[in-house]
């Protein structure tokens, strides 16, 4: 309808060929919203698409307003190349419809696209500027799922690579920048010892990004105001709204005073240990004497210390012994035998 009074008016557009193409459909564009916007029942629907129109722009950060808007100038420059050869249909306005589709379409493509791989985007930005770090920014909003905190004891101790290996851990893990940097600071220590644990930590870092079973994100959120790395932790997980990982003692009695949950690798390590009731027996090798006349000192797989009455004869051979009492102590368990 808008072609024929055009037509009838005797628009006479001043450009050609593409210019034509592009101005007509503009102007169908703008009679369209005229006409739209003709009745209350349009108006109040534009009014609230305006409103969440606002409300999504200011949720969105500069950067991601600026990558979707080159996504959607793409789009539309792709959908100019593709609606070139529409001007040759020979049915009347046929072509201009098409067009019209093909924009709209290309645009909203280009739009979701660039949204989407907004991550992938800046990790690109960041090797082309000579960037060594592969480091993908989280923010806030965009977190699925019960977020896990990593702290720096956690990721030195090294467990929670087999943890997620086994399928235990799930949702995704955020590592943050300062912990990074601590690691960092660790393995250029001058002591060897801290230096390995420092290295070591980094290659567990990586090898944990390299796991398809769980989702890692490095996140950037600095917290400037904050001076301690344990005060920005518990920061971080409130503010995700998720649990905290940790071997840590002290951080774990201040994460529960904040109400944030903890998950403690050494806790879960000791309820996995292998409970022993008196009267049972195992075998265990003595390795050296104890603190008591004729005791021998063995140890279980897991570390769990075995004291063997009259064992000092068999330091260096595997023999069965029976569990005569089991100890616990904050120091973990400690069992009780003698030589069967």
């Amino acid at each position: 309808m808008v072609l024929t009074l055009l037509k009838a008016l005797e628009i006479q557009l001043p450009f050609g060929g593409v210019g034509s193409a592009i101005s007509r459909i503009a102007i169908v564009i703008l009679f369209a919203f005229i006409f739209l916007l003709s009745s209350q029942a349009t108006l109040n629907a534009f009014e609230r698409f305006q409103n969440y129109l606002e409300k999504k722009l200011k949720e969105k950060s500069p950067q991601e307003l600026i990558t979707e808007f080159i996504g959607l100038l793409l789009g539309l420059l792709l959908a100019f190349f593709v609606t070139q050869p529409l001007s040759l249909i020979p049915i009347p306005y046929l072509g201009v419809v098409i067009s019209i589709l093909v924009y709209a379409m290309f645009g909203y493509l280009g739009l979701r696209i660039s949204s989407q791989n907004l991550d992938e985007l800046q990790e690109k930005f960041k090797e082309i500027r000579g960037g060594t770090k592969k480091l993908e920014t989280i923010k806030i909003p965009k977190i699925k799922g019960v977020a896990k905190v990593v702290d720096t004891s956690v990721i030195i101790d090294g467990r929670i690579k087999e943890i997620v290996a086994a399928g235990f851990l799930e949702g995704p893990l955020i590592i943050p920048e300062f912990v990074l940097e601590e690691l960092q600071f660790i393995a250029d220590s001058s002591d060897s010892l801290k230096r390995n644990r420092g290295r070591r930590g980094l290659d567990i870092v990586k090898s944990l990004q390299d796991d398809k079973k769980i989702e890692v994100l490095i996140s950037d959120l600095k917290y400037e105001d904050i001076k301690e790395v344990d005060m920005k932790l518990l920061k971080l997980a409130a503010d995700v709204k998720g649990k905290l990982i940790t071997n840590d003692y002290n951080l774990n009695k201040v994460a529960a005073l904040q109400k944030i949950q903890v998950l403690n690798i050494n806790d879960l390590a000791n309820a996995l240990r292998p409970v022993y009731l008196q009267g049972e027996s195992l075998d265990v090798l003595i390795v050296k004497a104890g603190k008591e006349m004729n005791q021998g000192l063995g140890y279980l797989d897991d570390g769990t210390m075995i004291v063997v009455e009259q064992g000092k004869d068999y330091i260096g051979k595997v023999i069965r012994v029976e569990v005569t009492s089991v100890l616990q102590t904050s120091a973990g368990k400690m069992i009780f035998a003698k030589p069967i």
